[in-house]
């Protein structure tokens, strides 16, 4: 619902998650205020006590879902919302919470809380396209801002954004990195994740972590067989490698169940 000029309304949800994808949001007033006079922040509790009742023309929403009540909101959250933008790893795969769907819920319900009848808790933290849809996804952990403010002008401008849907490995030949798994037989999931951090770790000579998820078409198989074969990763290092921030993303679990111990080749 655009404000009393015309300027179209903005909220901002945290489900699940460490609020970074927000604070990302704040620490870019540099690049916010290029379009600040375009937009009214209706709801962003994590920057104002101003609450503006919808419904709101964009809503960008961070973090997984994880409980009953969170399924619910989301829903809400949906029904006032004309674009849905989901912003980082939590809000587009479930996060680094969602490694429990690998286990059990209870036995850690059991195991952790002193009165564990009290934990109301599904048993899978998901991506919030599992429970409405979702017209928009940033990827990241966190997300890139700059990506942020691209999205928001396209959407004023009546476009579609520009964000990248090809590998790390191109970021990579782009700034003339020398390639960490060639040269120095660190494993590294850029092959296979979507662009959009300028390389940041192999930058400095780290591999790739997979933050901004699975890319496009990404041949998960392919690389699993040259780290074993090459690089003489075993097969639980494999499974570290593919469960961190985008652990439940599709083909990252399919990978990593492949090389659980005494496990047969899974599907999606």
């Amino acid at each position: 619902m655009t404000d009393e000029i015309g300027r179209p309304s903005v909220a901002v949800w945290k489900f699940a998650s460490c609020d970074g994808c927000q604070l990302s949001l704040l620490s870019a007033e540099d690049e916010l205020l290029t379009i600040a006079g375009q937009i009214h922040i209706a709801y962003f509790l994590e920057a104002t006590r101003e609450v503006a009742d919808g419904p709101y023309d964009i809503s960008l929403v961070e973090g997984s879902i994880t409980t009953p009540a969170d399924a619910e909101r989301i829903r809400r959250v949906r029904e006032v919302s004309t674009t849905l933008i989901t912003i980082g790893a939590c809000a587009t795969a479930g996060g680094i919470q969602a490694l429990r769907n690998f286990s059990d819920m209870e036995a850690f319900r059991s195991l952790v809380y002193a009165e564990p009848r009290y934990i109301d808790a599904l048993a899978e933290s998901t991506a919030i396209a599992e429970h409405v849809p979702v017209d928009l996804e940033l990827r990241g952990c966190p997300i890139e801002t700059s990506q942020l403010v691209e999205v928001i002008n396209a959407i004023l401008a009546g476009r579609k954004p520009v964000t990248p849907t090809h590998s790390v490995c191109v970021e990579c030949k782009l700034q003339g990195n020398v390639c960490v798994t060639v040269a120095d037989g660190t494993p590294c999931l850029g092959p296979v994740t979507q662009a959009g951090c300028n390389a940041r770790c192999p930058a400095f000579r780290r591999g790739c972590y997979g933050c901004f998820g699975p890319a496009e078409s990404p041949n998960t198989a392919s690389l699993a067989s040259w780290l074993t074969d090459e690089l003489a990763v075993e097969h639980p290092e494999l499974v570290r490698l593919f469960r961190t921030f985008n652990a439940d993303a599709p083909a990252f679990r399919t990978q990593s169940r492949r090389h659980e111990p005494d496990r047969e080749e899974v599907a999606t």
